[in-house]
């Protein structure tokens, strides 16, 4: 076995640290404090062919693979893990479904907007366990002539009030079955559709989170996502993606916050050498890098299984939780290095240890990614 990224994904690498630091990093904590959204930055990040990286060229998108995504997130996580969070969730959870089940009339009319960034994609949360469903039960739809009539709520919804697009899955009137939800691709303004409140979030400030209502709005019948009652079935694609992901997400805020440790524990004296030749400092440092070195490997090995094409369910839940728990350990060790500054908010260690937490818990989640690693093992 080689573990080695390719040269082109080296250089790939390389690109997005330079575009991250120079372009990402600068109002990063400011967008943090203010909980402001900043669309300017995300169409940098489309022109860049970064919004749509699984996507095929010929629709809109970079044409690249899942590794390539996770060693993007990777990336910008390492600076702000806001705007890794909305890639993520505008990548996931609506470009590549849409691409994935989305009718050729339908794709044609958002696929290369929301892959070229040009357009922002939103996801409303299934809100629990998708074999559950429970977010889906929150909506219903009928159809009404040409339309679907959308009714419900669906609460922490991911580039809520941003969004151009929104991925929605509800049932049909009068439905709770597991198997009956549909999903369906609704474009932001339309009649019936309102933002509900605002939450106000521990981490991942950045990227905006709210509640949307819709009473008795009417979406096209051309935008339904996928077959009738097909919901658990894109759901299901979904999750790994979203799972990669966030793995790879919290590798970047774990690595962003172990240099910036190194890089202190080097600087600060304390009994007149750097306090990284005491033991106490040392060894937590080696710990940590420890720590984030399997955790990006195991990013990386649920990543390579996608692209191959192989079952990897299993894997993504366990990159998940395992970089999720690290980069919360590594954050906390961060913040005990520098001391009482890692404690104060001008300085971004604690901004990497609310955004880490955010990844450990995942709005609405809990204790998912435990749950589904034990049941594929007792299968």
């Amino acid at each position: 076995m080689r573990f080695q990224l390719t040269g082109e994904l080296e250089m790939t690498r390389s690109v997005v640290r330079e575009f991250a630091e120079n372009e990402v990093a600068l109002q990063a904590g400011q967008r943090d404090e203010e909980e402001q959204f900043d669309r300017k930055l995300f169409a940098k990040i489309g022109e860049l062919g970064l919004a749509g990286i699984p996507i095929p060229e010929q629709d809109g998108g970079a044409g690249s693979d899942f590794l390539t995504y996770a060693v993007v997130l990777e990336e910008l996580s390492r600076v702000c893990a806001s705007i890794a969070a909305v890639v993520a969730s505008h990548t996931a959870y609506c470009a590549w479904p849409l691409f994935k089940f989305g009718h050729p009339q339908l794709k044609l009319g958002a696929l290369a907007a929301l892959a070229g960034g040009r357009k922002l994609g939103a996801f409303g949360s299934l809100d629990a366990r998708i074999d559950n469903a429970v977010g889906a039960a929150r909506m219903t739809s009928r159809v009404k002539g040409n339309d679907f009539v959308l009714n419900g709520s669906q609460p922490f919804v991911m580039n809520a009030g941003a969004a151009d697009y929104y991925m929605i899955f509800a049932h049909s009137a009068g439905e709770r079955r597991t198997s009956g939800f549909s999903a369906f691709l609704v474009e932001s303004g339309l009649p019936g559709l309102k933002i509900g409140e605002k939450a106000m979030k521990l981490g991942l400030r950045s990227m905006l989170t709210a509640e949307i209502i819709f009473e008795e709005c009417e979406v096209p019948y051309s935008c339904r996502v996928g077959k009738a009652g097909q919901g658990q079935e894109i759901a299901k694609a979904m999750y790994d993606i979203g799972q990669i992901g966030a793995a790879a997400q919290a590798v970047g805020i774990a690595q962003g916050a172990l240099e910036a440790a190194t890089g202190y524990a080097k600087e600060r004296k304390q009994f007149s050498k750097p306090i990284g030749r005491q033991q106490g400092i040392s060894f937590k440092l080696a710990d940590m890098s420890a720590k984030i070195e399997a955790a990006r490997l195991l990013a990386y090995q649920a990543s390579w299984r996608m692209n191959e094409g192989l079952i990897c369910g299993k894997e993504a839940a366990m990159a998940r939780k395992y970089a999720a728990d690290t980069a919360v350990s590594v954050t906390i060790d961060a913040v005990q290095v520098f001391g009482g500054y890692g404690y104060m908010r001008e300085y971004r260690m604690e901004r990497y240890l609310r955004d880490a937490k955010c990844l450990e818990t995942d709005i609405g989640t809990g204790g998912m990614n435990t749950d589904i690693i034990f049941r594929i093992l007792a299968e």
